[in-house]
């Protein structure tokens, strides 16, 4: 049995790529405390404790919540009110995560809090850990969180289950906690002061779903790149748009980046060289020529997107932080995800701009006015069949609408801030709105790419059939993935339904199944 590579959370920072590792089932985590760190939770635990016994006000401990922090909550109650404010806040709605983004978030939120600044036990770690490591998995629903105080309400359901309550999903199936808990050999936690607060109070779900936008988006950029290079053979497109010289004069590193793939999966092989030269343009259309220029967009700002979203991932993101050796008790905002949210709201933007250029190419692949001598709709039907046949006319109808209903979500989240709770909360983030719609954009995006990518190979068959491009011309990369495609999804002669072939190329995408 192979053993999964360890994710040790209490030391050192966590990546991007340990959230979507663990999340994928191909990663296991481990409480791996480092010794000032354990010394950092047992003081500040500590000091919480004397803290509020003495009489000291402490929010969210002898206080209440929000708007309610002038309501004195009486000693004999404190202990009642970490159990009390997930209960008020399970009102979620909406579909639930699914398991993946569900194991993503238990880990984000247990990152955060084991850097010891939460006032949490050990204990609370400890049963976070095992919720990932045995699978169990709370039911969390995706709507109800305004992003500032944190993602209360989703995270509500976490902080339930960590006591027993609520539903989980565990070995496959839908369960109470309580009874996850009893067959997994885990007691329900009774939650000290301050901990129900600090497992909720936080940007835990939002930078969750931000890591998991981010890696897919980086693999879409790769794969409409790919995308590109297909429709530039089958329109006999123009790859000097790409040489090195022209794109060092732009400077942007991303463009640069974009434009060598294409050069080496256009030109490397002498592409102009190997085809007639009369059908090569002087200049394609933007859909072709500038494919760098939007593409590259992407490339330039995962690095910065990334670079926010670690910092969030590695914060201590509740409310009030505890700094047990210093003796200090901090009250501010650090719940407020509006690094998150702008991060977000730019990503779903520069993904819909990528659907927006396929869409583009499609309609360009379709239409004989443009397709440089392809078949009407590509369709690949004999010709006594052709009155008949149709081809990709309907796909290119729904590469429309979905690119259509990405361009709709583009609108940035973060600027519909509301005024809740009283007024307290009287500026939000709403970055788990933006999250949410960038992983939409992403799935939508991602369905464009499947049908562009059978459009274009589809083209690109129907030349070499007719020898206007000979096979041993395509670059390796291209020639391994027509030979891969088509072990799964025979070429279109005859019109069928296409929704399974689409489904099949799209769950290749998401899988990554091809090396680009």
């Amino acid at each position: 049995m192979i053993q999964k590579p360890i994710v040790r959370v209490g030391g050192s920072a966590v990546s991007i790529q340990n959230i979507v590792d663990v999340s994928a089932g191909k990663a296991t985590v481990r409480l791996s405390l480092a010794p000032q760190t354990l010394r950092r939770i047992k003081a500040g635990v500590a000091f919480l404790d004397r803290k509020w016994r003495s009489g000291s006000p402490v929010y969210g401990v002898t206080t209440g919540y929000g708007a309610s922090v002038e309501r004195t909550v009486p000693a004999p109650l404190v202990h009642e009110l970490s159990q009390q404010i997930s209960r008020f806040h399970r009102c979620g709605l909406g579909r639930f995560f699914d398991e993946g983004t569900t194991r993503a978030i238990l880990l984000v939120r247990l990152v955060s809090l084991a850097r010891g600044y939460s006032g949490v036990r050990i204990d609370v770690l400890a049963q976070l850990s095992a919720f990932i490591d045995r699978e169990i998995l709370p039911r969390i629903p995706e709507e109800g969180s305004v992003g500032a105080s944190g993602d209360l309400t989703p995270l509500s359901y976490v902080a339930a289950s960590l006591m027993g309550e609520g539903q989980v999903m565990f070995r496959g199936r839908t369960c109470g906690a309580s009874r996850a808990l009893r067959l997994s050999g885990l007691k329900p936690l009774k939650l000290n002061p301050k901990e129900g607060l600090a497992l909720m109070n936080g940007t835990s779900v939002m930078t969750a779903l931000a890591c998991l936008a981010l890696d897919r988006a980086a693999y879409l950029e790769l794969f409409s790149t790919r995308i590109s290079a297909w429709c530039v053979w089958a329109l006999h497109g123009n790859p000097g748009h790409f040489e090195k010289a022209l794109f060092q004069l732009k400077g942007h590193p991303g463009p640069v980046r974009v434009a060598a793939r294409l050069w080496k999966e256009t030109a490397g092989k002498g592409f102009a060289h190997k085809q007639n030269l009369n059908t090569i343009r002087l200049q394609d259309t933007y859909a072709l020529r500038c494919s760098p220029h939007i593409i590259g967009v992407l490339s330039d700002a995962l690095p910065w997107m990334k670079q926010h979203v670690e910092l969030e991932l590695n914060s201590s993101n509740d409310n009030p932080l505890v700094d047990g050796e210093m003796e200090r008790i901090y009250h501010g905002g650090h719940f407020y995800g509006g690094h998150i949210a702008f991060a977000m709201d730019s990503l779903k933007t520069a993904v819909a701009n990528i659907a927006d250029l396929m869409d583009r190419q499609m309609a360009l692949l379709v239409d004989v006015k443009s397709n440089r001598g392809l078949p009407a709709n590509l369709s690949g039907a004999s010709a006594n069949r052709v009155a008949i046949n149709h081809g990709f006319k309907a796909v290119q109808i729904g590469t429309s609408a979905w690119t259509a209903e990405a361009l709709k979500h583009t609108m940035p989240a973060s600027v519909f801030s509301r005024s809740t709770e009283c007024h307290n909360q009287d500026k939000v983030s709403l970055g788990t709105i933006a999250a949410r719609d960038a992983l939409r954009v992403l799935e939508l995006t991602e369905q464009v790419a499947a049908a562009v990518l059978l459009g274009a190979v589809q083209a690109v068959e129907i030349r070499l059939k007719h020898r206007e491009i000979i096979v041993s011309h395509l670059p390796p990369a291209l020639s391994d993935q027509l030979r891969e495609i088509r072990k799964s999804i025979p070429f279109l002669e005859e019109d069928r339904p296409l929704d399974q072939d689409l489904l099949h190329v799209i769950q290749a995408i998401r899988s990554k199944q091809w090396k680009l």
